[in-house]
């Protein structure tokens, strides 16, 4: 007869990995347990974000359209890089109550939200209205009558550039003549009726009459032409639309005494032809 008996290596063996399985379950919750006992502690990471030579420069909180009246709400002080600050900047350093300091002051320019406010872009209540305002300097504002038929249609608006052109009509031995004579070139506009800015989603513009840009001698040439003749403004193109482009000149009509007119073609004085 015989008795089978279990190798005592394997055995011990098998003990030994059920006794640390065992252990490491217990380890496991006993972990288990002592973190549900004392509650999970999160560690909130802090940036600090640090500023490095920077000044407070005022800027639009909102949009600012040209002439109107600015209100303290719509300015806000701005984190700007110190070496990219311009003289013409509002700083803190200088304007320590800069958004009441500028309240009521005249836009003389449109500023969009987050731009820097020029100094020199807004002038205050005391100083003179919106059409003073938005002059530049040395120059004068005058108007004159237009309609549609004398104004490329309706189609110009403030600030386009334009020509000015006097046609007359003059009698010479019972026949009537006209002649036609560009007196001012490349003149900005600076009203159409009363409106100083393009209309809000509108590419025309309506008055009776359009507010020009001149100097004194442009000025007086103009009033001079409106009593002389019919007046028509011609738009200009944008490529040639800034001060002192080719083709700026103007007719000097105030020692103008006799029938002769002269008028520009293809860049040439010559004289006028008459229209029987």
């Amino acid at each position: 007869m015989y008795l089978w008996v279990r190798d005592p290596v394997n055995v011990m063996k098998k003990s030994r990995v059920i006794v640390l399985g065992i252990a490491f379950v217990a380890a496991v919750g006993a972990a288990l347990l002592a973190k549900n006992l004392l509650g999970t502690t999160k560690t909130k990471r802090v940036v600090e974000e640090r500023l490095i030579n920077t000044t407070k420069i005022l800027v639009a909180r909102s949009t600012i359209k040209i002439g109107q009246i600015v209100k303290a709400n719509q300015l806000k002080w701005q984190d700007w890089p110190r070496n990219a600050v311009s003289s013409a900047y509002i700083d803190s350093r200088r304007h320590k109550d800069g958004p009441k300091e500028f309240e009521k002051s005249i836009a003389r320019a449109t500023f969009q939200p987050g731009e820097p406010i020029i100094i020199h872009k807004l002038i205050k209540k005391d100083q003179g209205g919106v059409m003073a305002a938005i002059l530049s300097p040395g120059m004068r504002a005058i108007a004159t009558k237009i309609k549609a038929s004398t104004s490329a249609g309706g189609f110009i608006l403030p600030n386009d550039r334009v020509d000015v052109i006097l046609t007359r009509r003059l009698k010479a031995k019972g026949n009537a003549k006209y002649f036609s004579s560009t007196i001012l070139s490349n003149v900005r506009v600076l009203a159409i009726g009363q409106n100083i800015e393009q209309p809000e989603g509108k590419q025309s513009a309506k008055g009776k009459t359009a507010t020009l840009e001149l100097t004194l001698a442009q000025s007086e040439t103009l009033a001079m032409a409106d009593n002389m003749g019919d007046l028509s403004l011609a738009l200009r193109s944008m490529s040639e639309s800034f001060p002192g482009a080719a083709g700026s000149e103007t007719e000097d009509l105030r020692g103008e005494t006799s029938d002769v007119v002269r008028i520009l073609k293809f860049g040439r004085k010559i004289q006028g032809v008459g229209i029987q």
